[in-house]
């Protein structure tokens, strides 16, 4: 690892109102994903292997649980007496919570931008997890000359983000020609085919970002591509950097549901990770146990679970307890949920400390997955 002269911000509540049902106590970059992670410790432990070394994190709202579980960064190797981790709290109460634009966030810390010695700033979203070089992308930077430069994915737009709302910087897909740069921006895309999808991880030199910022605000800009790069598509070299590994994007609870499934096909999660480690918040759990008479196929498991009955086709997380006779399939079990003794699930996402009774029967579809929400008795 070398140091990449990078600052990385990363962005925890842009995409919020995608997964209503599983931010009412956290936000997007906090949401449990693959039995064991969180969704910003893919992010964070690909700039921290990048050789980005001041990370910061601006939330707007519902970070308790981001706190909780970054802590002091010790995990990630983000303790340090220069850079380091960096949280904001909330910068501005008078700002609309309404929309989740980049501009107003970063306004928020102008000041301590202006201040920073380092070259570059790495400014990414937290609904993607991917095990992202940010190094190889600086350095393809670099050699083009570029001023900013926009990770993409050449893909199909997901059938959920079709009809979002086209008032919301959510979505971007990218015109781009032969020699790489960035001719057309495209908010919200209404067709399904493959196009160039923004990953939002975006790349540009720190003194420029300062002086556009200071312009866009004035301006009363919201989103940075729309108001910032949009309206220099001409005059500044605004290069796309095309990502081909592999990508578990959430836009909706289907989406979620289903890239957590996804993990359990040959070769997935080994993709996903690519060689990388990434770093969670470590947790004291006891191994899994197994008992006489159940059975577990095809399966992703934390530690800390206790499984009596049937499961197959499942993520389950920490301290999940299936009790004997019952049956769960094609499902997603967070932290603590107890699934009594006779009860059938099949294609649920349970939050944290859920308790399905005994005997129940609850189902829904791949399409539909029924959701629980945190702490409930059904």
């Amino acid at each position: 690892m070398s140091y990449s002269n990078a600052i990385g911000i990363i962005f925890p509540n842009i995409y919020d109102e995608l997964v209503p049902e599983l931010v009412q106590e956290r936000l997007m970059a906090s949401i449990p994903f693959a039995s064991r992670y969180r969704l910003i410790d893919f992010l964070l432990s690909s700039m921290v292997n990048s050789g980005i070394e001041n990370v910061v994190i601006v939330p707007r709202k519902r970070y308790h649980s981001l706190l909780d579980h970054l802590g002091s960064g010790r995990e990630w190797d983000l303790v340090r007496k220069n850079g380091g981790l960096t949280i904001f709290p909330p910068f501005a109460e008078n700002i609309s919570q309404d929309h989740m634009g980049r501009i107003p966030t970063l306004a928020g810390i102008l000041r301590m931008l202006s201040e920073k010695k380092e070259k570059y700033i790495v400014m990414a979203d937290t609904n993607i997890a991917a095990t992202f070089d940010f190094s190889a992308m600086i350095a393809e930077h670099e050699a083009k000359g570029a001023d900013i430069t926009v990770a993409y994915i050449n893909e199909k737009i997901p059938e959920d983000c079709i009809s979002i709302d086209n008032r919301k910087g959510y979505h971007y897909t990218y015109d781009i020609a032969e020699n790489g740069r960035i001719t057309g921006i495209r908010l919200n895309p209404t067709t399904q085919d493959v196009q160039n999808y923004s990953m939002n991880y975006y790349l540009i030199n720190r003194e420029l970002l300062v002086n556009l910022l200071h312009d866009a605000i004035n301006a009363g800009g919201v989103f940075f591509e729309r108001d910032i790069m949009l309206p220099h598509l001409n005059d500044l070299n605004i290069y796309g950097y095309e990502f081909k590994g592999y990508a578990a994007r959430i836009t909706s609870l289907t989406s979620y549901a289903n890239e957590n499934l996804k993990l359990l096909e040959n070769g997935n999660m080994a993709a996903l990770l690519n060689g990388m480690n990434v770093n969670t918040k470590v947790h004291d759990n006891t191994p899994t146990i197994y008992k006489k008479g159940s059975k577990a196929e095809n399966v992703m498991i934390a530690g800390g679970c206790i499984i009596e009955g049937e499961v197959t086709n499942c993520v389950l997380f920490r301290g999940v307890k299936i009790e004997k006779g019952a049956k769960v399939s094609n499902s997603i079990l967070l932290q603590d949920t107890v699934v009594k003794a006779g009860a059938v699930v099949d294609h649920i996402v349970t939050d944290k400390d859920v308790t399905i009774t005994e005997g129940a029967s609850l189902a829904g579809t791949e399409s539909f997955p029924v959701y629980v929400g945190k702490g409930k008795i059904v």
